[in-house]
């Protein structure tokens, strides 16, 4: 499909201002049916919001509906064990979001007796928040004023204002949020926000967005020069380093040995296989850390993941045990049956890993 072509400039005298025209679109044809849009628990909005961060709707729905059922309330959040959030956080990815939504609940509950500050500032100072989230959690729960700048709304303001470079970059980001808090409306906050993130989520996407029902398309400067597809500016091409490791399918009587790994790093807090750096010796790792001998050791297909920043090569061993002790030494350590971890929360490429052993 190629790009709009150049339109005709426009009087902006004779538009109504940019914020009434997103209002009354997203009163007809925003998304007004979400679960979390039924009130304003601001619960509920926080949790929706983290979710939202870098993941779509559609995506988002299950989980939620899943963590609203176990931690009706923030006080339920903050008591559960966080091996609970991550099980039910398995799959969603960015497993650091899990981790902020976990210290945030505690905080509430700590520091705000239970209830959520009104304020973005204080919003903001929340793990796992930040300037925007927090801005758009004030508007839905309290109707308080305030920008937001998500990558959606990101885009949607690149081009209508004609912003060029890079998003990311400090100086870019800086001349969008001054595009974000001069286009607020004195009233109807709630709907304006939620309109902003609509049109950046249904119709100015990143590839074949629909100019034509857009309802701020008439003034747009890339819609207006033609260059809808070239803002907002890709982020700067660069390789991402390579990383390898192997992965230790340990199994033993019909169970595999997983591990919790640490709270930092990749996949922080969540049950994984055991994973062994690229030239260590295996039958001495199996002996020492874990107090088996192996009858046989397979290499199997290698598992790309990418990350932010690097790129992951996962090298699988199918480990068959001639000896192990009868119990687990640690107690971040356990033998799961294949399906039993298939329910776990495990991170996404061992799922699919262990998937393919359930066929083999």
């Amino acid at each position: 499909m190629p790009p709009p072509r150049a339109a005709t400039p426009v009087a902006k005298d004779r538009l109504p201002p940019f914020p009434s025209r997103v209002v009354a679109w997203q009163r007809r044809h925003g998304r007004n049916d979400l679960p979390w849009q039924a009130s304003r628990d601001p619960y509920r909005i926080w949790l929706s919001e983290i979710m939202l961060q870098q993941t779509q709707v559609a995506t988002v729905l299950p989980y939620y509906e899943r963590v609203v059922a176990a931690f009706p309330d923030v006080a339920a959040l903050a008591s559960a064990p966080i091996g609970r959030v991550l099980e039910l956080w398995a799959g969603l990815g960015y497993y650091r979001r899990a981790h902020h939504l976990h210290a945030a609940a505690r905080a509430v509950v700590d520091r705000h007796g239970g209830k959520f500050p009104r304020s973005p500032e204080a919003l903001a100072a929340l793990p796992g928040v930040g300037r925007s989230t927090a801005a758009a959690i004030a508007a839905f729960a309290f109707g308080v004023r305030g920008a937001i700048l998500d990558g959606n709304v990101k885009r949607v303001l690149a081009r209508h204002r004609g912003v060029e470079g890079f998003p990311g970059e400090a100086a870019v980001e800086r001349r969008l949020w001054a595009a974000a808090e001069a286009l607020l409306p004195a009233r109807g906050i709630e709907r304006y926000t939620q309109g902003l993130m609509d049109l950046g989520a249904t119709l100015c996407t990143r590839s074949r967005p629909r100019c034509a029902d857009c309802p701020v398309a008439v003034d747009c400067v890339a819609r207006i020069e033609g260059r809808v597809d070239r803002l907002p500016s890709p982020r700067p091409r660069r390789l991402l380093p390579r990383r390898e490791t192997h992965v230790l399918v340990i199994e033993r009587a019909g169970e595999i040995l997983f591990e919790r790994r640490a709270p930092t790093g990749v996949w922080p807090g969540l049950w994984s296989l055991p994973e062994l750096a690229i030239d260590d010796d295996v039958g001495q790792a199996l002996r020492k850390r874990f107090g088996v001998e192996a009858a046989a050791i397979e290499p199997l297909a290698p598992i790309e993941h990418g990350f932010t920043h690097f790129t992951l090569t996962i090298r699988p061993l199918r480990v068959a045990v001639r000896r192990a002790p009868s119990r687990v030494a640690f107690e971040e350590r356990i033998w799961l049956a294949r399906d039993d971890a298939l329910g776990a929360a495990l991170p996404a490429p061992i799922k699919r890993l262990l998937r393919t052993l359930s066929r083999n």
